[in-house]
């Protein structure tokens, strides 16, 4: 089992930033590719990054590219999101998701086996 609990969310405003955090705890870290996903409320959860073992290779979503980027540290086994120009559209639960392969597939829910409980962010305009 990987335990994922993640932190840094909160309320800020249009074209501000913010950086979560997931930690993982249980399981080597690095044996696990790390993703984030977002849900908004009425929506489905929709990918927003991913990034492989060693952090070499990383995914995006369009409507976050050039805006957000993840990071990984594995001697902290903690994955970063960093978040800057927030929209109101940004709005949503974001979680953090563990997995064991990586390659296009990991843009998808099921390709992660643990999840964290999720961190709201909320972007005022």
């Amino acid at each position: 089992q990987v335990q994922l609990v993640e932190s840094g969310g909160g309320l800020v405003q249009a074209g501000s930033s913010l950086r979560l955090s997931c930690t993982a705890s249980g399981r080597t870290f690095t044996d696990y590719v790390m993703g984030w996903f977002r849900q908004a409320p009425g929506k489905e959860r929709e990918f927003v990054a991913a990034i492989s073992w060693n952090g070499g290779s990383v995914y995006y979503s369009d409507s976050v590219k050039g805006r957000f980027a993840i990071a990984r540290d594995n001697a902290k086994n903690t994955v970063l999101l960093h978040m800057n120009s927030l929209k109101p559209e940004d709005t949503a639960v974001y979680y953090c998701g563990a997995g064991t392969s990586w390659g296009a597939n990991s843009r998808k829910i099921s390709a992660y086996d643990y999840w964290g409980q999720g961190t709201q962010v909320t972007v005022s305009s």
